[in-house]
């Protein structure tokens, strides 16, 4: 991200959080940011939420910031269907229970798990300032994912692994993979 784009997300995350009964709140400001970044850029989309959720999103942490319910339906992923409802099932499946509410849970991992399907390195695609900031939330929310990463292998490429182990499946890239800059880093062999 530029230095402009950071000022515009950051600009947008203080907005909602002006709106957030419990700014302090570490899924409030989580949320803020993935909230934040996408509307700097214009992609809210991205999120991968559908109107209702991302509304009722905005109205447990944020209540008095304005509608976002204007947006259209989220983008299709059509072929890459199975794989964002694998791993949304999958991230579920893996969610501390004292980390979020249910409705959270979901929309955290629908975020996660749709960002999966762009070509960049996840923390960029979620918008974020880097690694360290998925590392926090994956810790937050995934603990025992995290523990796993024992090699330090990139978040989406690890998480990709993991699904298709977890299927019985050999280790494929996300469907995003292929348009990062570093998908020969990752992926030598391919």
């Amino acid at each position: 991200m530029t230095t402009e784009s950071n000022h515009a997300r950051d600009a947008e995350v203080a907005r909602l959080l002006d709106h957030a009964p419990q700014r302090n709140a570490a899924d409030t400001i989580m949320f803020a940011r993935l909230i934040g970044a996408k509307l700097a850029s214009g992609e809210l989309l991205h999120l991968g939420l559908t109107r209702a959720a991302l509304e009722a999103l905005r109205s447990r942490h944020f209540p008095d910031a304005k509608s976002l319910h204007a947006v259209p339906e989220p983008i299709a992923v059509h072929e890459h269907r199975p794989f964002v409802d694998a791993l949304h099932a999958f991230l579920l499946h893996h969610e501390s229970s004292l980390a979020a509410t249910d409705d959270d849970a979901l929309c955290l991992a629908t975020i996660i798990a749709t960002a999966c399907l762009r070509p960049d390195h996840l923390w960029r695609d979620l918008g974020l300032d880097g690694r360290a900031d998925v590392t926090a939330i994956l810790t937050r929310h995934y603990p025992q994912l995290v523990a796993r990463n024992t090699d330090n292998t990139r978040w989406k490429k690890f998480l990709a692994r993991e699904l298709a182990g977890s299927q019985g499946r050999e280790p494929a890239p996300a469907p995003g993979c292929p348009g990062c800059e570093d998908y020969s880093f990752c992926y030598p062999s391919r």
